[in-house]
């Protein structure tokens, strides 16, 4: 049985130690000044008296009253909970403190520059001198690879494909057609720029259209693992700056996303289609092609929609339907079932 740890050393370089002071001014917040020294981060059950927590969700408030870590990232209102034994460091985002917090003690590593002997890097591509180039992978003619980027163990950046600066490209990805904005997160696995789903109809069968559009990730945008992004069949596929998309999404030809976006697991988005600003998409829903989807409207998990929907807008439901009717329906059918029986 292997014990479970927070950032277990065979895995993850930890920094550090740091002085209380330190941990606050990387969170944000304040407290009360005391003489610490922490080397680490732990959830409230388990951490010690060096390390730092986290209360976010008011569901776990139990575990802060026994909580045995040295300090805790709280919103105001909790702070009087906070253990006397414990530091309170206050802000009104704890989880936001929470991921400075954890990345102060877990950078991301560093780049190490230079091209792995095993790769294969056309003559006609650049290379930044600061970019890293790992085993196997495969540069093709005219991509260039911009300052601080790390290309993973066999990833493939295909002819043409430009990738800004401090840009990540995770191990067996392959990019082509594509633009990548600076500080970009491709995810192991992901298929960005391949074909769209296009063909038409004829009496002998079906005609491949050609796709002739790119795909163009914007700044700070995240790809999941093994998610595809097809290039656009005449203009391009946008995925707008601090985007994320989840692991197994597939965003079709055309599609154009807004900014900070959210796109959970295993949605398919239809060509064509557009996502304005702040639009949240729950797991396994999809949505058909041609459609707009207003700024910061929430489409739930596993919905279907066939329609366009208005800014704010939340749904539920295949088809899907406006969040509030969607329960007032299933609210009806378990009191005629109930009758039923």
């Amino acid at each position: 049985m292997v014990e479970a740890a927070t950032g277990n050393a065979r895995f993850f370089r930890r920094s550090g130690p740091y002085p209380l002071a330190v941990v606050v001014e990387a969170a944000c917040g304040i407290t009360n000044e005391r003489d610490l020294l922490f080397d680490g981060v732990a959830p409230l059950q388990t951490a010690g008296p060096n390390e730092v927590s986290f209360l976010d969700n008011r569901r776990y408030a139990s575990a802060l009253d026994q909580t045995l870590a040295g300090a805790v990232i709280v919103h105001p209102d909790m702070a009087a909970r906070v253990p006397a034994r414990t530091a309170a460091i206050v802000t009104t985002e704890p989880y936001a403190a929470w991921a400075r917090v954890a990345a102060l003690f877990y950078p991301v590593p560093p780049v190490s520059p230079g091209i792995h002997p095993s790769a294969i890097v056309a003559k006609e591509a650049l290379v930044d001198p600061s970019a890293e180039v790992g085993p196997l992978s495969v540069i093709e003619a005219g991509a260039e690879i911009g300052p601080g980027c790390r290309i993973g163990p066999c990833a493939i950046i295909g002819t043409g494909v430009i990738v800004g600066r401090d840009c990540r490209i995770g191990a067996h990805a392959s990019l082509s057609y594509a633009i990548l904005g600076a500080r970009v997160y491709v995810y192991p696995g992901a298929r960005i720029g391949q074909e769209g789903f296009g063909f038409a109809c004829t009496k002998d069968g079906f005609l491949t259209v050609p796709q002739l559009g790119r795909v163009v990730l914007e700044d700070d945008v995240e790809v999941g693992a093994n998610t595809t992004i097809d290039r656009g069949s005449s203009r391009d596929t946008v995925i707008g700056a601090g985007s994320r998309l989840d692991n197994l999404v597939q965003i079709g030809h055309n599609v154009i996303l807004g900014r900070c976006c959210v796109i959970v697991a295993q949605v398919g988005i239809s060509g064509s289609t557009v996502l304005e600003d702040f639009v949240r998409v729950g797991g396994q829903a999809a949505m058909a092609g041609h459609l707009r989807i207003g700024q910061g409207a929430e489409i739930g998990a596993q919905a279907g929609v066939i329609s366009n929907m208005a800014p704010g807008a939340k749904v539920l439901g295949s088809p899907a339907q406006p969040k509030r009717e969607f329960f007032r329906q299933i609210a009806t059918l378990k009191k005629m079932i109930k009758g039923e029986g």
